[in-house]
């Protein structure tokens, strides 16, 4: 049986997720109102070197198109700083109707459906887990984890068998993960660049540590 990196597009393990998905499924059923696969390097699983890890799909960002941080101001701050660090290359498109291609590195989410008012619960987290497992093993070359935001970061962390309180989260930190470099980061959304608790120069130390470990 071929691991499960993805969960299915119907998955019911979350009844409050299924709920809210499929209030969505009908009120705006050309919108994706699903799962949100992991997206991956254009040159294949092996080339993979940096996995960005986030907290759950946006609702009007990858609910809407499919593909992690796609559509929502996160997105917007996340790709154009990886095309600025060559991690990615091409334009991007809110509506993911782009050339953007990711090179040496993946996107995945801890939640993999999006939740009301943006905030998973604990047991949505743990259900999702597994998946997060799978995606971790997915590639032999990978030597990188950012963390985007404090839930993304500890369920990394549990997802390593690792207590959160001996490894935590922190903007710009760096901590050894089993076999993985986790460096963190103030999650990239619109609410904490607006405020000023993440800033464009914040976001860009955090790549100049990862670029300068990964090579």
């Amino acid at each position: 049986m071929a691991p499960a990196y993805n969960p299915d597009y119907n998955c019911n393990a979350c009844e409050r997720l299924v709920e809210f998905r499929q209030k969505y499924r009908d009120m705006q059923p050309e919108w994706h109102n699903a799962p949100v696969d992991s997206w991956i390097d254009s040159n294949g699983e092996d080339n993979v070197r940096l996995l960005v890890i986030g907290m759950a799909p946006g609702l009007k960002g990858a609910n809407r198109t499919g593909r992690p941080f796609t559509g929502d101001y996160a997105g917007d701050l996340l790709f154009r700083t990886l095309v600025k660090y060559g991690l990615a290359r091409g334009t991007y498109g809110v509506n993911g109707e782009d050339d953007l291609e990711l090179t040496g590195c993946a996107i995945t989410n801890a939640v993999r459906c999006v939740p009301p008012q943006n905030k998973p619960i604990g047991a949505e987290v743990n259900n999702c887990r597994p998946y997060l497992v799978e995606t971790l093993g997915r590639f032999r070359n990978l030597k990188v984890l950012l963390t985007l935001g404090k839930i993304a970061h500890d369920t990394t962390a549990r997802t390593l068998d690792l207590r959160v309180a001996s490894v935590p989260f922190g903007h710009n930190r760096r901590h050894r993960m089993g076999k993985f470099t986790t460096f963190s980061s103030y999650h990239c959304s619109r609410y904490n660049t607006n405020t000023g608790r993440l800033t464009v120069s914040m976001f860009d130390d955090v790549f100049d540590n990862i670029v300068e470990f990964i090579n």
